[in-house]
């Protein structure tokens, strides 16, 4: 019998939620997504460091302030890590905005323009490139914008259903659900050690989007993030996309055992029926959810200060050059 993660491959991408170019050397998944925290651990290798010299200079001849080359520099190591990661897979690598803009519309649009215009100079098809945004009303607005332009976007952070609904509505061409971040918080709310996967907020909170998604006829791709254990991804088996992280990769290669199909568009049925979300909606109802809140913010926070770091060791090594 195939290893669960081969099963899993006949009814979901499979993607790898990591930077490290030898993991993805080794998995060989369909696509690939990174963000300031993987791309922040990637970096630490000599793997990267190329890349980061490469990035360096590039910001110099740039020009303009301390601060404008610094974030030239970042921009353009995420997309030489980018093209690095799509020379090894097949389908498309997602890069990220800077998480300190997930409430400014404009900027955002303008960062990820500029990360585009990185990648077509690096001589890269940029119709293999998801430009990753945090699911905030201003984010969601910068992607209904982009998605216009033709720069597909994958919509992260995303905790609650309603920012599900107004990706959809925006024309998201991807979303990214974080389950284990949603069972964190009800392990630390409830007091509890465990849940059953079957009962897993996170699992059922995809689920609930998923159905929703198919029922209504909403094209955008459901890609479950951020997992605890295999027993979240088998609960999830035949979502659109699950992006999956090396370590839970090789628990699955290593389990023999059957796995069922969870989703299936041909049967997904939804009680929640599709209405327009305005603003004044979206953020009474992500108000009303404190998980989503909660987890939202803390997710900024942790995206921003990571790539706070990454600043700091590309400045150093611009210093040191």
């Amino acid at each position: 019998m195939n290893s669960k993660l081969e099963q899993l491959k006949t009814m979901t991408t499979v993607v790898a939620d990591t930077g490290d170019i030898d993991a993805i050397r080794q998995w060989r998944p369909e696509d690939a997504t990174t963000n300031p925290s993987l791309l922040l651990k990637a970096a630490a290798s000599e793997a990267y460091r190329p890349m980061l010299e490469k990035a360096v200079a590039y910001a110099a001849k740039h020009g303009g302030s301390d601060a404008e080359q610094l974030t030239v520099a970042t921009d353009m190591l995420a997309v030489l890590a980018g093209k690095e990661i799509l020379g090894l897979i097949p389908g498309v690598v997602s890069t990220e905005v800077d998480a300190r803009l997930s409430f400014d519309t404009s900027a955002t649009l303008e960062r990820a323009r500029r990360l585009v215009d990185f990648y077509d100079r690096q001589g890269v098809d940029t119709n293999r490139v998801l430009i990753k945004i945090a699911s905030t009303w201003e984010g969601i607005r910068a992607a209904e914008q982009l998605e216009k332009e033709g720069i597909r976007c994958n919509l992260t952070l995303l905790f609650s259903f309603v920012q599900a609904v107004a990706c959809a509505q925006a024309g998201a061409h991807l979303i990214s659900p974080f389950v284990g971040r949603i069972l964190d918080w009800h392990l630390a709310s409830s007091g509890r050690d465990s849940y059953p996967a079957e009962e897993d907020p996170g699992v059922l909170s995809v689920s609930r989007i998923y159905n929703y998604y198919k029922a209504n006829g909403f094209n955008t791709v459901v890609m479950g993030a951020s997992f605890r254990n295999t027993g979240e991804i088998e609960m999830l088996a035949g979502c659109d996309r699950l992006t999956i992280s090396p370590a839970l990769l090789q628990e699955l290669k290593d389990d023999q055992g059957t796995l069922a199909r969870k989703l299936n568009p041909e049967t997904a049925s939804s009680p929640d029926k599709p209405g327009q979300i305005n603003e004044k909606q979206f953020r009474w109802e992500s108000n009303e959810d404190a998980m989503a809140t909660e987890k939202l913010a803390d997710g900024i926070r942790r995206f921003a200060a990571d790539q706070i770091e990454l600043e700091h060791r590309v400045r150093q090594l611009a210093q040191a050059a």
